[in-house]
Formats: C-alpha cells, sequence, structure tokens
C-alpha cells in the first residue's frame, strides 16, 4: 500500500527526542570546526564565538546566557512543547561544545573547509530540530514565528540577520576568516531557505 505523503504525520516522542539529540550533535560538531578555525556563525552561536574569541568566556556558557532572554517569546508565540525542546536543545548544544575537544582531537583544519562543511552540519542540524518544532533559540525562534505567522522565509530572515553579525566579525577577526565565515553562513541558511517551507515536509509535532 502506497503512504499518503500528502497527509501530515504525527511525531512520536521518541522521534522528537531522536531527532533533537541528531541535531544537536551536529550543530555543537559544526561549532567545533568553526572554533577550531577560528571562524564564526550569525545568530545566537555567531554572537557567542565572538564574544569566546573576545574574552576567553567558553562557548557553551555565552550561549546558553544569550538565549535567556528568547524563551519569553518562545513561550507566548510558540507555545510551551517548542519552548521545552529549544531550552533542551540549547542546553545539550551548550554542554556538547565544550565536551567535543574531548571526544575527537582535531589537530588542524583547513578554514574553507571547516567553514562549507562546518556550516552544512548546523544547516542540517538545525533542520532536524525545525521540523520536530524545536531550535537552537535565539534569532532562529525569531525565524521560526515568523514564518510560520507572516509565510517570511525563516533562512531569508536568518540569513539577513547572519549579515550584520557577519560584518561586526570584521573588527574581530581576521579578513580572510569573515569570508569564509560569510560561505559557511550561505551554506548553513539556503539548507534551511530550500528545504524548511510550507508543503515540503508535512510531519509535525
Amino acid at each position: 500500500m502506497t503512504p499518503d505523503l500528502a497527509s501530515p504525520s504525527h511525531h512520536r516522542w521518541y522521534e522528537d527526542v531522536f531527532a533533537i539529540l541528531i541535531g544537536t550533535t551536529l550543530v555543537s560538531l559544526g561549532i567545533a570546526f568553526y572554533a577550531e578555525a577560528q571562524l564564526t556563525t550569525g545568530s545566537s552561536a555567531g554572537l557567542a564565538l565572538l564574544l569566546q574569541y573576545i574574552t576567553g568566556i567558553p562557548f557553551g556558557w555565552l550561549f546558553f546566557a544569550i538565549n535567556l532572554p528568547f524563551y519569553f517569546l518562545a513561550f507566548l508565540r510558540m507555545g510551551l512543547p517548542f519552548t521545552l525542546k529549544t531550552v533542551a536543545s540549547v542546553a545539550i548544544v551548550s554542554g556538547f561544545s565544550g565536551q567535543i575537544s574531548g571526544w575527537i582531537d582535531i589537530g588542524s583544519i583547513n578554514p574553507l573547509f571547516a567553514a562549507l562543511v562546518g556550516g552544512g552540519l548546523m544547516g542540517l542540524g538545525i533542520l532536524s530540530l525545525f521540523r520536530h518544532k524545536a531550535s537552537v533559540g535565539g534569532i532562529n525562534i525569531l525565524a521560526l514565528y515568523l514564518q510560520e505567522n507572516f509565510g517570511i522565509r525563516a533562512g531569508y530572515f536568518q540569513l539577513g540577520v547572519d549579515a550584520v553579525i557577519l560584518v561586526i566579525a570584521f573588527f574581530v577577526l581576521p579578513f580572510d576568516r569573515v569570508i569564509y565565515s560569510i560561505l559557511g553562513a550561505l551554506v548553513l541558511n539556503m539548507i534551511i531557505a530550500l528545504n524548511h517551507r510550507p508543503g515540503r515536509y508535512v510531519g509535525f509535532s
């Protein structure tokens, strides 16, 4: 019997858990690539990376703190289940990002490779979270809200915000590292823009 691909299917709780673990692992690995190559990205993760380079404070602590103000918007606009899954996702990324260096030894990494592959990993991870009604906080929350309520593509909105953060990066990082970061941001956001849109995926949580 051929399944009805046009009919939405409800995600079971264990499917949500699995998707969140996979998504946060991919995001954390992408961040590890970026941190090793001294790159940055957009949204709250990019801001946390820049602050880590400036202050020396670990990424995980900064990332968790930056996302705190966005949970109220998530609760008001996206509901309690989305908020709880997002809090869990941010906490996992914050924790994993500090542990990956003990799990994998990245002696050196080509910055262009880090930008493209790291951006791809983060894009796929965020896409996994989006499709299970979760996010990694920050601007992702606002991007999802605008898409679901006003039809503004999450990826395109995120790209605009990322552009502002990457301009700031010119004052913090070497020129070539910012250029690589821009390429990575394009990969990340195109993955979301091309794959997370109405009608492209019919599962829901």
